[in-house]
């Protein structure tokens, strides 16, 4: 019986996951070989295809975008004074930065794929990454070892999500028609994420080898990144429903730039921590999986 579209679509991400996983080590060889650039071109890509879809011009902001900031900003403080005394203060950086940090990269492409409003969450994206690089070294200062700037964050989101979104527009404005062919062949963005999915649970897979941490406090963190997750793509879901759009919600606050914590994490907290997002990146692509399947299944159905 030949696999529909829908159903291929709905297992290739857990498929992914795996292959990512058995070939940690070449794959985490090539990272090396491109000097960890491949991941972030394949992201800007993918973002680029996406972008050539926006209208600037219907961009707006919105009061639940406030919202999701302060869920974010306020979530992660709280979850560090809560964690902190039960479980260690490798444990509570761990969770801080889970919620820390700001929507993914690919959180668009996901959302779209999901039947999301993707300008709604364009919008959000970019706010939400500028306005981490403000707030996240006040907070890195004051929880991890003090030397988090401005500068250093943005200097992370900028090529992979600020340069494609303005290559994007201007695209639009000088040449209208390539702007369009580009952004008719949007399915391209699901493949490109594919290949980063890979190459991302590869080098994940191969650092959680490689991370010498106590077993018990490893286990802390990935199953505390697994709760944290589950929470923030349920509190988004709440969040979507007074926006209009519970799929641009959930994404927004559940899906989180994985890439960009572990950086945070190794460079300004205690690098152990940093096994929490790592985990994190494999769950929420669980949900994601989940999401995609369900979504195709009612599609079907219809």
């Amino acid at each position: 019986m030949a696999l529909s579209k829908h159903t291929i679509k709905s297992i290739v991400m857990p498929l992914a996951m795996i292959v990512g996983a058995l070939l940690c080590r070449p794959l985490a060889h090539v990272e090396t070989a491109t000097h960890n650039m491949l991941t972030p071109v394949l992201i800007a890509a993918m973002l680029f295809i996406t972008f050539c879809r926006i209208d600037i011009r219907k961009m707006r902001l919105s009061i639940i975008h406030l919202w999701m900031l302060l869920v974010q900003f306020i979530g992660s403080i709280v979850v560090y004074y809560a964690i902190t005394p039960l479980l260690g203060e490798i444990v509570g950086q761990g969770a801080m930065i889970c919620v820390l940090a700001p929507i993914a990269m690919a959180a668009v492409v996901i959302g779209g794929m999901l039947g999301a409003n993707v300008t709604t969450m364009v919008t959000y994206s970019l706010l939400c990454n500028l306005v981490t690089a403000l707030i996240a070294p006040l907070i890195l200062h004051a929880f991890g070892n003090g030397t988090c700037t401005f500068m250093g964050i943005i200097g992370r989101v900028a090529p992979t999500l600020i340069a494609p979104f303005f290559v994007a527009q201007v695209l639009r404005l000088v040449w209208r028609r390539g702007a369009e062919w580009v952004s008719s062949h949007s399915s391209l963005s699901f493949y490109l994420w594919l290949i980063s999915l890979i190459l991302v649970m590869g080098r994940t897979t191969a650092f959680i080898i490689d991370t010498e941490a106590d077993i018990i406090i490893e286990i802390e963190l990935a199953a505390i990144a697994l709760i944290l997750c589950l929470i923030q793509f349920k509190v988004g879901h709440s969040l979507g429903q007074a926006l209009g759009d519970v799929v641009a919600g959930g994404q927004s606050v559940g899906q989180k730039n994985t890439i960009l914590a572990i950086w945070m994490s190794l460079n300004f907290l205690n690098p152990i921590a940093s096994i929490a997002p790592t985990a994190y990146i494999v769950w929420q692509n669980f949900v994601n999986s989940y999401q995609i399947y369900k979504y195709n299944s009612k599609k079907i159905q219809k």
